[in-house]
């Protein structure tokens, strides 16, 4: 049980990963579509960016915590015993 739902963790961090690193990429080419008069998607990539993009950030931030503590966890663990 408890690796099954590691691993389902690690594949939404896999993903969260992805859309987080494609709306980055989406932003950059929007503000220069901006610049040359090119409709990119910015105003769009606005009202996307609170329900979607910052919810993404901060559970990617949350998974590299846990990813730290469970690690130094496993750390203490494994030195006592």
């Amino acid at each position: 049980m408890k690796e099954q739902f590691l691993i389902w963790l690690n594949r939404l961090l896999v993903f969260d990963v992805f859309l987080v690193i494609l709306s980055f990429i989406w932003l950059a080419i929007a503000v220069l579509g901006r610049t040359l008069d090119l409709p990119f998607g910015l105003d769009l990539w606005y009202k996307l960016w609170e329900p979607i993009f910052t919810p993404a950030i901060g559970i990617l931030m949350l998974g590299a915590i846990l990813s730290w503590v469970v690690s130094k966890v496993s750390q203490l663990y494994e030195s006592n015993n």
